[in-house]
């Protein structure tokens, strides 16, 4: 159930370079800005992937619900 949280950061990275090139493109003297901005929000973005797998590998392989049963 944990890893298929990693569906939505790759489908919200996806769909924020795209914008992000239709905004660079519009607006060329602001592309590192957007890009900065793009590049933060993607890291935001994959960090929410990454804390969904480290809880996937802690539930099988140390998982502390077991105790409990």
């Amino acid at each position: 159930m944990s890893m298929i949280t990693g569906v939505g950061p790759g489908i919200g990275q996806g769909y924020a370079a795209g914008k992000g090139a239709e905004a660079a493109a519009r607006r060329p003297q602001y592309q590192s800005n957007i890009i900065r901005a793009m590049l933060l929000g993607q890291a935001v973005a994959q960090s929410t992937g990454i804390y969904a797998l480290i809880i996937a590998l802690v539930l099988m392989f140390a998982n502390p619900l077991i105790k409990l049963m």
